[in-house]
């Protein structure tokens, strides 16, 4: 059966965002003043195949943590679902 993969992966609190300062700087200077905070992150969309919704979720997060996700400094969420849902 086919699975997709939905990755979110983001900077720790406390791990400096350099592009989301940078992007919080440019929305005060055009008037924003409302925004608190930025964080920028990366989106990974992964179809896989696998038995079952748990073994294609136990493969992704696998991935997560030999590749995708550096677990010093990042941290991630991921929602699997049989595709076409």
């Amino acid at each position: 059966m086919r699975y997709r993969a939905s990755l979110l992966i983001y900077l720790k609190e406390g791990v400096l965002d350099t592009q989301g300062r940078t992007i919080l700087r440019s929305l005060h200077d055009l008037g924003y003043g409302e925004v608190q905070d930025v964080r920028v992150g990366k989106y990974l969309r992964i179809t896989l195949e696998a038995a079952d919704e748990s073994a294609a979720r136990r493969q992704a997060e696998a991935m997560c943590s030999d590749l995708l996700v550096n677990d010093l400094i990042e941290e991630y969420s991921l929602v699997v679902e049989e595709e076409g849902k």
